[in-house]
């Protein structure tokens, strides 16, 4: 498979990339149903050996579990790969907001106090972009994907108004002179968004959603991504299922994706 280099970054890609979404399982709801984890990892695998080095994942999907199961597959040829994560999903025993105390406990069967601190949960609670936060979770994304680098730290879908801040991006700039990054980016939805990231000048690479039916990016957001030399990752290429043609018109997917 070719490469190409993404953006400013100086990584060279196969221009298809991995998606980890699905490997992390359903368990915490953050995945497209039931997995099998020896399949996961042969898959992993096998789009290596047809010529794929681009991973990306997030520490959200299956609450670390995506992310482990990429760090076994890829053991051993770590260094011949690119590794793409997110963070600001917060699921830890961690800067829980007092109003979510019984929904936890509910999800939980028992009251938080017994919970481990800063121990996962199988409740998504927060997003959380503070630099003390992105550090923890950074930490434990690296030991999940058995590496002490990650080639590109992305923030997972933060708000506008994060975005477009200069100060949101100061604690990847310090990963990424102490080592623990070798690039950061943005992962959002929207054009708009998009042109905040890029308007901001601080983000390496943005993923931002981009299929054959959703192309509303194309208009100011490519060009202007394009001129800033910023890498772009298709989020979403294929619909979430929708355009791999697994999902008739009128099954539940189908209305979910349309109506999103």
């Amino acid at each position: 498979m070719k490469r190409r280099v993404l953006g400013r970054t100086g990584l060279a890609v196969s221009p298809i990339g991995f998606g980890a979404w699905a490997i992390g399982g359903n368990r915490f709801g953050n995945s497209y149903g039931a997995t099998d984890d020896a399949e996961s990892r042969r898959a992993v695998r096998r789009a290596y050996d047809l010529g794929c080095n681009f991973f990306d994942t997030a520490d959200v999907y299956g609450h670390g579990h995506s992310e482990e199961i990429l760090g076994e597959s890829l053991e051993g040829i770590r260094q011949d790969v690119i590794v793409a994560t997110k963070v600001g999903g917060n699921f830890y025993n961690r800067d829980v907001n007092p109003l979510l105390l019984p929904r936890l406990t509910e999800a939980l069967g028992r009251p938080l106090a017994q919970v481990a601190s800063d121990a996962p949960l199988p409740v998504t609670h927060d997003a959380n972009f503070s630099p003390a936060y992105v550090r923890f979770a950074v930490e434990r994304s690296l030991g999940r994907l058995r590496t002490d680098y990650i080639d590109v730290l992305q923030l997972h879908n933060p708000a506008l108004g994060l975005t477009a801040n200069p100060e949101t991006y100061g604690v990847l700039e310090d990963l990424k002179e102490e080592g623990k990054i070798r690039s950061y980016g943005v992962s959002v939805h929207t054009p708009e968004e998009g042109l905040a990231a890029v308007e901001v000048t601080r983000p390496d690479t943005i993923q931002i959603a981009y299929n054959v039916v959703r192309r509303e990016a194309e208009d100011r957001f490519l060009p202007a991504a394009r001129a800033a030399n910023i890498g772009i990752i298709a989020r979403e290429p294929l619909a979430n299922g929708l355009l791999a043609g697994k999902y008739g018109p009128d099954s539940a997917r189908s209305r979910w994706w349309l109506w999103e």
